[in-house]
């Protein structure tokens, strides 16, 4: 898909995002939420993020998470340990885990799908895994085309696809933060490939790397394709760059108000996108309950675990209740939900942490 910037939608919606007051854009976002959840229902998820290895070749920039091939501080989880993760997660009321890891080189395509084998043997749980960059990384590493990928992976255990790795999907910003990894429409056909295997997936974006507003709206105009052609996403995240301990730790940090901004176009324009995420484990709490005014009807994952943005070190912390307290502090009805958004009936255990 090729975006024209010169139509009148597009200019449009650009004009919209950067001159419009704040307490506008949000009116409209809320507006556009209430047309999908016409109630005054929140939701959470308990999970748990696993990060099976931290070895990767991408040398994306914005990333403090990844070791390069052979450094001392390189892993690969054994299954064992995925296991007492995944039971830890369930122990708490977990209904999902979220698998990601670097581009490991080391690793062969059969270790993967035993993983996912072992984990529904022995720990069944609902697998959500894999970003779009990883099965493109895949593909090229074991020459199988993206399609044999996901079906293998899908046969084996994988019941959903997170939207990781989406940043800015334009090809200039990629080629510049991340030139080794998968470009905008390998990423996008992953995705699209997925749908038509029947699974669904989510979306991201990660701003402040430098795009200007343009390739925002554009990013968001190729999600809106996707989805106009599939229906496959269920939910779309957005949060920004946070670049200490990277390469890019000289770029500035945006504010809240161009995320409140960012996250209620997001809104607007994603029409056939159901559930937007407020993105509270990297703005905080107070603005993830004011994000809630501003399009998003989901807060997120209680984040039982969270390395990738956590080792640039900007990840706020919560526990259930403060999560709980902090949705029906802003006026809404609290529900805990699955991968589906379908809600949970039986309450969650108590527990202190996470």
């Amino acid at each position: 898909m090729i975006v024209d910037r010169t139509t009148a939608e597009f200019k449009e919606y650009l004009a919209l995002y950067e001159r419009a007051p704040l307490l506008e854009l949000g009116r409209l976002a809320d507006r556009e939420r209430y047309r999908h959840h016409p109630d005054e229902v929140v939701t959470y998820i308990v999970d748990r993020n696993i990060n099976y290895t931290n070895v990767c070749v991408a040398d994306c920039k914005f990333c403090a998470f990844y070791r390069r091939p052979k450094h001392h501080e390189g892993y690969v989880l054994p299954f064992e340990k995925i296991g007492e993760k995944i039971d830890e997660c369930k122990a708490i009321g977990g209904v999902q885990i979220l698998l990601q890891g670097g581009h490991n080189p080391y690793i062969p395509f059969d270790w993967y799908l035993e993983l996912m084998r072992y984990i529904k043997k022995h720990h069944p749980i609902h697998i959500h895994g894999f970003s779009p960059s990883e099965i493109v990384f895949f593909s090229g590493r074991f020459g199988l085309s993206v399609a044999e990928v996901i079906s293998q992976l899908k046969a084996a255990g994988l019941d959903s696809i997170p939207g990781g790795g989406g940043e800015i999907l334009v090809d200039a910003i990629r080629e510049r933060v991340a030139r080794k990894k998968a470009q905008t429409d390998e990423w996008l056909g992953v995705q699209e490939e997925a749908h038509r295997q029947g699974m669904k997936t989510s979306v991201t974006m990660m701003y402040g790397l430098g795009e200007s507003a343009a390739d925002r709206i554009e990013h968001l105009f190729r999600v809106r394709d996707v989805q106009s052609r599939t229906g496959g996403f269920t939910a779309f995240i957005c949060w920004p760059l946070q670049p200490d301990g990277t390469e890019m730790q000289d770029q500035p940090k945006t504010d809240a108000v161009t995320y409140l901004r960012t996250l209620a176009m997001s809104r607007i324009i994603l029409d056939r996108v159901r559930n937007l995420q407020s993105s509270w484990v990297t703005m905080g709490l107070k603005v993830g309950q004011v994000a809630l005014r501003f399009g998003a009807n989901d807060f997120g994952s209680l984040m039982m675990e969270e390395n990738v943005v956590s080792a640039a070190g900007t990840t706020h912390h919560a526990t259930l209740r403060e999560m709980e307290r902090a949705i029906s502090d802003a006026g809404y009805q609290v529900r805990r939900r699955r991968q589906d958004y379908s809600f949970i009936d039986d309450p969650a255990p108590e527990f202190a942490a996470a």
